[in-house]
């Protein structure tokens, strides 16, 4: 459903104005890899809160272990 809005939002660009649109045809792979290395950035610190957050509430869950 996003890649069908993305193409008719598109398609209304290019009937409006069409250098515009394929200028933001071209650019798109290129602002793709420009962006690659923030997510990959977002991920890891993402993936370094998380493990955080775990060991700071592993005393929490330690007593709930007991039989």
């Amino acid at each position: 459903m996003k890649a069908l809005l993305l193409f008719v939002g598109w398609c209304i660009l290019f009937a409006l104005s069409w250098p515009i649109a394929l200028a933001a045809l071209l650019l798109l792979p290129l602002v793709w890899l420009l962006s690659l290395p923030f997510r990959l950035l977002g991920l890891s610190l993402e993936a370094a809160f998380a493990l955080l957050r775990a060991i700071l509430f592993l005393p929490a869950r330690l007593p709930g272990q007991r039989s």
